[in-house]
């Protein structure tokens, strides 16, 4: 009970901090024209968001470095809020924040205005990222490899280990960052999926991690106090980015990583649709599997509103996030 009040009093902190710093990123992403561009073969009603404030990851970044750190800070008060563990998932956040901010930039001001990294370039560094905090996890952190439902001790993967946890912390990433396409909808996913690991954490013991989580859904529902219908900001790749990598590293420390296509379904089911596009595509030469990938975009064109969209989305997501918790039990 201590511990659930602890990491629900950290959300709260998280979600004060986030509100407040929220309206003054805003004005400086508006005084420096850091507006988001639409791709014209987009959805038409997406026309009208031509110009909102993008990097607004950095809303969610910013609170939950500060409250991390600080809190770490308490032990030279004689408290243990934090642990260093927490600094993997704080790194990557932030690594991976920067590499989406200079992706939001390049498709802002860069040379490739209107498109951002080039796909691969980001996917080597995604990857390049990546390894260093696979082997941290493995030999340094010792995160428990991996957990089967119904069985009480961890699995030991050996080398293979590396190369699963990579594809994790990347995928996961990519999956988010192909869920970030409507109001709230990226926002309310990774809030419920960190919530649901976070719940994991606390009941295996892993306070530290499960606080971790707690702080990061604070943010991100502060982040969501400007980014529901009609959005004041976008999350852009800074955020989707590197929400998606701290996910990742989140479910391996709880070694709990089997779940993610359950508690993490929206974000899976929304990368699976681009890549059963593109292979559809060519291989009957032309034809398309959805009216347009990712999968949110081919509902609004089935004829469902952007915030029926969200809310179907973010119900189903909850209820596999709640299936996802009761099996980890198991």
């Amino acid at each position: 009970m201590k511990e659930t009040s602890l990491s629900l009093t950290l959300t709260g902190l998280a979600f004060m901090m986030t509100v407040i710093w929220g309206g003054p990123l805003i004005r400086i992403l508006h005084h420096f024209r850091i507006g988001k561009l639409i791709r014209f073969e987009g959805p038409n009603s997406h026309i009208t968001k031509m110009g909102t404030p993008t990097m607004g990851g950095w809303m969610v970044i910013v609170p939950v470095v500060m409250v991390t750190l600080l809190m770490n800070a308490s032990i030279l008060f004689g408290f243990r809020i934090f642990s260093t563990i927490v600094l993997v998932p704080l790194t990557v956040l932030i690594g991976y924040g920067l590499l989406g901010a200079i992706d939001d930039w390049e498709g802002i001001r860069g040379e490739r205005k209107g498109q951002g990294m080039r796909a691969r370039t980001k996917l080597i560094i995604q990857i390049i990222f990546a390894i260093p905090v696979a082997f941290l996890l493995k030999d340094v952190i010792h995160a428990p490899q991996m957990f089967w439902p119904g069985v009480y001790d961890a699995f030991d993967l050996g080398i293979w280990y590396i190369p699963i946890a990579v594809f994790i912390i990347v995928s996961c990433s990519n999956a988010v960052n192909f869920t970030d396409g409507l109001d709230g909808l990226a926002g309310l996913i990774s809030a419920t999926a960190f919530a649901a690991f976070g719940g994991i954490a606390l009941l295996q013991g892993q306070d530290f991690i499960g606080r971790f989580c707690f702080t990061m859904v604070g943010a991100l529902f502060g982040f969501l106090w400007f980014n529901v219908h009609p959005a004041e900001l976008f999350m852009g790749d800074s955020g989707s980015l590197a929400i998606g990598a701290t996910l990742g590293v989140v479910a391996l420390m709880t070694g709990q990583w089997l779940l993610i296509p359950a508690i993490a379904i929206i974000p899976v089911s929304e990368a699976m649709s681009v890549v059963l596009q593109i292979f559809y595509f060519r291989l009957t030469k032309g034809k398309r599997l959805f009216k347009m990938a990712p999968l949110h975009h081919h509902f609004e064109l089935c004829g469902w509103s952007e915030t029926q969209v969200v809310q179907r989305f973010w119900l189903v997501s909850l209820m596999f996030a709640m299936a996802g918790v009761a099996i980890a039990m198991v």
